[in-house]
């Protein structure tokens, strides 16, 4: 062959391999899994190193990649130009043409970057080294380059910014937690404790809080062997006191506490309860749970006593309900089961009123709001805007909702049924049945 011919086809053919490098390079690198790189710093990869160092000053890297793929394409097509031209004359410009477009096309830009894109970790831990020094070459020509492409945009108002703002953070973890791939139960449950613990910051403990109509408490001016007997009775280790009513709340008394003090003393009927208490804490209902888990760390206490805007006891919340939210129902050997929830053949679910939105949320991954109300009776009366007859359904959020059992005007129960394809679309709609 001729060597007028050979050289050019040798020099196109090798600024194919560039172009399919950098295009590859661009794809790899901007597909790579950054947790999985820093995970792999952390351990002492080198190669992943450079490539976190690259993301770090990703404007110089795309400079140097889009600056970098450009000059070889460029070329291979000036190349390409001037050889057809001699052998084809005036038409050597269209088959240039069209011969440079598909070459760099298919081999030079579908090919690596469909490789890149399903080994996007392996491919950037390969090129990294290699970018890294065309970044260090190229950086005076990329640093202009960007100079001219800040200040243009900044005639047009346009300010560049190469920090996420928190909200902006939260929304790409949240967004991250939703990929979690999987539908198997345990893959569910890690994405319920990833999404409770952002969103620990944003829920009040008067969600979560057990309601002083469930709070199980004790008449401090009783008999202490009457006091006794109620905290063997009950299924908690730590209790309120009160006196003259049940909420005056006077001291929190450990069960511990009082078997140590029983079994120091001679006679039970000496011991002076309230000087074995400990003072009662209380915490205003809107107090976010993320600051309310700091507060109990900082101060070494577990129980907490809510109290609302007018200062009367609201419930109680403690270490462990800010943990369930977290990690799910925790239940041990002297816990009372109480089933608020209950699926049924049809698909359906059976649910007590008073079970919050959150823990339905979480357990069936659904996405029923709990802005204005925390219990799913709550929403039903906020959507429907009065109290509800037994048997009336109301369709909302992608749900229908029947209700089966109400006691005064409080609900009681409540038939749910997610309405298929539609279930994540609210419908303004009730209807009376």
């Amino acid at each position: 062959m001729d060597p007028q011919i050979l050289i050019p086809v040798g020099a196109i053919l090798a600024l194919l391999v560039l172009s399919a490098f950098f295009s590859g390079s661009e794809t790899s690198l901007t597909a790579v899994s950054l947790p999985r790189m820093h995970t792999l710093e952390r351990q002492g990869n080198h190669r992943a190193g450079i490539v976190n160092e690259l993301w770090r000053k990703k404007e110089r890297l795309i400079g140097a990649i889009l600056l970098g793929n450009n000059l070889v394409n460029i070329t291979a097509s000036a190349l390409a130009t001037s050889m057809l031209i001699g052998l084809f004359g005036d038409a050597g410009v269209a088959y240039a043409t069209i011969g440079t477009t598909l070459l760099v096309l298919i081999f030079a830009e579908v090919l690596p970057k469909t490789y890149a894109i399903h080994h996007a970790d392996r491919m950037a831990l390969t090129v990294a080294p290699v970018l890294r020094f065309f970044v260090l070459i190229l950086f005076p020509i990329t640093h202009a380059v960007h100079m001219v492409v800040r200040g243009t945009l900044h005639l047009f108002g346009v300010e560049m910014s190469a920090t996420l703002n928190p909200d902006r953070s939260e929304e790409e973890l949240r967004g991250a937690i939703d990929l979690h791939a999987g539908e198997g139960e345990e893959v569910r449950h890690e994405r319920a404790m990833l999404r409770s613990i952002l969103d620990l910051g944003d829920v009040e403990v008067a969600e979560i809080l057990t309601h002083r109509k469930k709070v199980i408490s004790i008449d401090a001016d009783q008999p202490p062997r009457k006091i006794v007997e109620e905290v063997l009775q009950s299924p908690h280790t730590r209790l309120p006191l009160w006196q003259k009513n049940p909420d005056n709340i006077v001291g929190v008394l450990h069960a511990k506490a009082l078997l140590r003090a029983v079994e120091a003393l001679p006679d039970i009927d000496t011991l002076k309860v309230l000087s074995i208490a400990n003072a009662p804490w209380f915490i205003p209902e809107s107090t976010d749970l993320l600051s309310q888990l700091q507060a109990f760390r900082s101060r070494h206490e577990h129980f907490a006593i809510v109290v609302d805007e007018y200062g009367e006891v609201h419930g109680i919340v403690t270490l462990e309900d800010i943990l369930e939210e977290i990690v799910g129902e925790i239940s041990d050997e002297h816990d009372v089961e109480i089933e608020g929830v209950q699926a049924q053949a049809d698909g359906s679910v059976v649910v007590d009123g008073a079970v919050t939105i959150r823990d339905l949320n979480r357990q069936f991954e659904w996405r029923l709001p709990d802005t204005e109300a925390s219990t799913i009776a709550g929403l039903v009366l906020d959507e429907a805007r009065r109290i509800p007859d037994v048997g009336q359904t109301f369709v909302f959020h992608g749900f229908r909702f029947e209700i089966l059992g109400r006691q005064r005007n409080q609900i009681t129960t409540i038939k749910m049924a997610p309405l298929g394809d539609d279930a994540s679309t609210p419908l303004d709609t009730a209807v009376g049945k």
